[in-house]
């Protein structure tokens, strides 16, 4: 088989969770406050823009919960309240898809291309999503995480454990994955590639920003999935000549 494979992430890339982190950044502070737990008066819930740019530069959330006028145990309790809320069926209504995604898949598609999805979130989740957004057509296979909060956390060493599964198995099909990258927004997905050996695409549009990401020294910076397609795309038209 000859046709090219890429490994990408599915939030950040893909998906954009910000709106779902946000709401349920909120809402875990209404609860706090409305089970009486910490002075009310000092509970402030911080912009959108200043709770992103906090995430995106990988301020802890135990930060993010004292900036937002928690302390001690309060704070505790509204780290339990998140982890249970962020995956909550409602919530996952916020996810929405990335500017240009649609198109940068589709670039992808025409070029011969194989979008293989290296997720933390439950394949499930994923292909609601994707049948949501018509997007079915886009992706050729699909390792996620049985865990429903495995993706909040984003720890490296599941990533890198589901991105080493699903180059074997694609290898075991035959897939040529000479010239394969690892796209992802975090620097989990940065250190799963290059400890696997891909070279590695870091998008800004996620949940990391563009600073933060560069001290990982990816192989490639880019703004989103689109500009990478059109870039990858330039790479396979040279390679067949």
């Amino acid at each position: 088989m000859t046709q090219s494979t890429i490994f990408c992430d599915f939030d950040g890339p893909i998906v954009d969770v910000s709106e779902r982190y946000y709401a349920t950044y909120r809402l875990g502070l209404e609860q706090i406050a409305a089970q009486g737990q910490g002075n009310p008066d000092a509970i402030r819930s911080l912009s959108k823009s200043q709770f992103w740019t906090f995430k995106q530069n990988r301020i802890p959330d135990r930060q993010i919960a004292h900036w937002s006028g928690l302390e001690g145990l309060e704070i505790d309790a509204f780290l339990a309240q998140v982890s249970r809320l962020v995956n909550h069926a409602s919530l996952l209504n916020y996810d929405q898809l990335q500017p240009l995604a649609y198109e940068g898949l589709n670039i992808l598609k025409q070029c011969g291309v194989r979008v293989v999805l290296v997720t933390l979130r439950p394949p499930d989740q994923v292909m609601q999503f994707l049948a949501k957004h018509q997007l079915d057509w886009a992706i050729s296979d699909l390792y996620g995480m049985p865990r429903v909060d495995a993706a909040y956390t984003n720890q490296a060493n599941h990533k890198i454990e589901r991105l080493r599964i699903a180059i074997a198995a694609q290898q075991r099909q035959g897939y040529d994955l000479h010239n394969t990258w690892m796209i992802g927004d975090t620097e989990a997905d940065i250190m799963a590639g290059q400890t696997l050996g891909l070279d590695t695409v870091a998008v800004t549009c996620g949940i990391r920003s563009s600073t933060y990401l560069q001290s990982f020294r990816p192989t490639y910076l880019l703004p989103d999935l689109w500009t990478a397609a059109q870039r990858l795309q330039q790479q396979v038209t040279l390679r067949r000549r």
